[in-house]
């Protein structure tokens, strides 16, 4: 691993200094590459905390224009970037951000065929999509990989995360099925809740690359907005899924 330049140790003083953190926690950090799928409200809120933090290279999938529609909860994206691809969008926020950071501006729709080339050199995979197929194009390409999974979802003032690593945990299928549909209509989400399940996103792959701390493993953490509260639930992985063969 590369040492650390006198900037860096200025700049991320106040999380070097984490108990269990150090100069080592953020060489990894430096040293790693993480995948993010979506830079709409979940990717704004990830990428955002993941180069704030210093990872060393972000590589950010998405094949959509950033639209009016989207500003109230895609705080990557201002209203000049309407029209832009949301992935250079990403990577122009990022700079301003951190320069320090490498991120990869991926314009592509990610498919069975293609993913694993997009992910590629990737130490853990974000799910920042709003769609299942996607998703689970993603799920698939993590249990070739062996790649972990953050996964969040959000809808109106409520969320969910969970950290999957199987075997070791449920893959996404096992609790998620290809089957559902979208309801018509835009989908209501209250920006601030896509941006508080981003930043645990991004809080999850920190933990997982620098070895500190628990993560959200065999457990879906819901979270409510209107009430303020956050609820974990085990999780366990399903028998017979389709997609990891589940457990006996």
């Amino acid at each position: 691993m590369n040492a650390l330049e006198d900037r860096e140790r200025e700049r991320y003083l106040r999380q070097i200094v984490v108990p269990g953190w150090g100069e080592e926690a953020q060489q990894r950090l430096k040293a790693a590459t993480v995948f993010v799928a979506g830079a709409g409200g979940l990717g704004s809120a990830a990428i955002l905390y993941l180069v704030a933090a210093g990872v060393g290279c972000i590589r950010v999938c998405d094949r959509g224009r950033v639209e009016l529609s989207n500003l109230n909860r895609q705080i990557l994206h201002g209203e000049r970037a309407i029209g832009m691809r949301k992935s250079s969008s990403a990577r122009r926020s990022s700079a301003r951000l951190n320069r320090g950071v490498r991120v990869v501006s991926l314009a592509a729709e990610m498919t069975d065929e293609n993913v694993d080339e997009l992910a590629a050199g990737a130490d853990v995979l974000l799910d920042c999509l709003d769609n299942v197929q996607g998703r689970m194009v993603l799920n698939r390409s993590s249990l070739r990989t062996r790649v972990p999974l953050v996964h969040a979802g959000v809808k109106g003032m409520g969320g969910q995360l969970s950290f999957l690593r199987p075997p070791s945990t449920p893959c996404l299928a096992c609790f998620l099925g290809e089957e559902r549909d979208v309801a018509p209509g835009p989908l209501p989400i209250v920006g601030a809740v896509a941006g508080t399940m981003g930043c645990l996103q991004a809080l999850e792959a920190l933990k997982y690359l620098t070895g500190i701390g628990e993560r959200a493993e065999n457990r879906i953490l819901f979270f409510d907005g209107e009430a303020l509260s956050f609820e974990s639930v085990p999780i366990a992985r399903r028998p017979g899924c389709p997609a990891c063969g589940g457990s006996a």
